[in-house]
């Protein structure tokens, strides 16, 4: 900072405490309201469909500090369920990760109609999914994390059910 930068402070009115508010009639600043923003729907769905993934993801790497989760892991088996750790059971984990993922993007440029279609059911799906797995479970961080998640998913659902609508030119409504 050079002692020239110091020149336009100098030179601030003496009840300026909050630069960048509209002065009043007695030349101090006064709050402004500021104004909400809706935002896209689009965006609100591939948002979802992130924070949906980040909680997946946690709450399946916490579970690496359970031992029963790692001695399963060691014996190639997962644990509760019984399913062997082969090839095809990770080529479907994967493909069951990949279409949430795929959902963020898809949200954001497919077409509305289809767009809300596609986020109501795979949500609903997954939410079932989440439901499905938390039965015989008995760690509360993977129960409250499943909660989340669900309430996530069908927050997807409620956001693409509800999507804004405007008059079609034949008189009906899209969607």
């Amino acid at each position: 900072m050079s002692p020239h930068d110091l020149d336009d402070v100098r030179h601030l009115p003496p009840n300026n405490e909050h630069p960048g508010l509209p002065p009043t009639a007695d030349g101090a600043n006064q709050p402004v309201d500021l104004r909400d923003t809706k935002p896209d729907v689009k965006i609100v769905l591939s948002g979802l469909w992130i924070t949906t993934l980040f909680v997946f993801a946690y709450v399946d790497i916490f579970g690496f500090w359970r031992a029963d989760v790692i001695n399963g892991a060691l014996a190639g088996k997962v644990p509760g369920t019984g399913y062997k750790i082969s090839e095809t059971f990770l080529m479907y984990t994967t493909i069951y990760v990949l279409i949430p993922s795929l959902m963020v993007v898809f949200s954001l440029i497919a077409p509305a109609k289809i767009n809300r279609r596609a986020n109501v059911i795979v949500s609903l799906i997954y939410a079932v999914s989440v439901v499905a797995s938390v039965v015989g479970e008995s760690w509360s961080y993977y129960i409250v994390g499943s909660g989340v998640e669900v309430l996530l998913l069908l927050a997807v659902a409620r956001v693409a059910w509800t999507w804004p609508r405007r008059p079609s030119p034949h008189g009906s409504t899209d969607g």
